[in-house]
């Protein structure tokens, strides 16, 4: 059995090494050092990336800080590019200046917004159309893919195939069939 000392020094102890742990975070931090969220780079869909800016608009929220909320949540180069891009279109930059330097990768999302931020149309069906536009190219993409992959794979296994059909089906079938015409016992 445990004397309450021992259960006593052992949590002394455990806060001990807490609070060490802790001023040696700290201290670290007190140096210059900045505690900075670190952002994973996200290979985002262009499909997903429209129905998420669709999502944030629907919220309430405007075209910029829809873009640059996105921009900071992908992270990476592109995603700092877009949040760029947000914030000029919030300090007055054209929609040109702004996306200028926004990799093509973004095209669908930013062509589907173009229309809004100069016309004042509503952006969220043209992003949902979008998004459903790329997605189904992808589908028609995949399945004209799979059908290209199966003619690649028919002349490989027709070569592997045939002559094992040949010589385990028709050969002996050739071999027994020509024995009884020809006599052989």
């Amino acid at each position: 059995m445990m004397d309450g000392s021992v259960v006593l020094a052992g949590l002394a102890l455990a806060v001990a090494v807490w609070l060490a742990l802790e001023r040696g975070r700290r201290a670290g931090l007190g140096r210059g050092e900045r505690s900075v969220p670190v952002t994973a780079v996200v290979d985002l869909d262009p499909a997903v990336a429209c129905d998420l800016v669709a999502a944030v608009l629907a919220a309430g929220a405007s075209v910029p800080a829809a873009l640059e909320s996105l921009g900071e949540a992908v992270g990476g180069d592109d995603g700092a590019e877009v949040a760029v891009a947000a914030r000029m279109l919030r300090f007055g930059a054209t929609w040109e200046e702004a996306f200028e330097r926004v990799p093509p990768t973004w095209d669908p999302v930013t062509d589907a917004l173009e229309l809004a931020w100069s016309d004042g149309v509503a952006p969220g069906p043209t992003l949902l159309a979008t998004a459903g536009a790329l997605r189904t190219s992808r589908a028609a993409r995949a399945r004209e893919d799979a059908e290209r992959l199966a003619v690649r794979l028919v002349l490989p296994l027709g070569l592997c195939l045939l002559p094992a059909f040949v010589l385990m089906g028709l050969v002996p079938v050739m071999i027994a069939t020509g024995g009884d015409l020809l006599g052989w016992p």
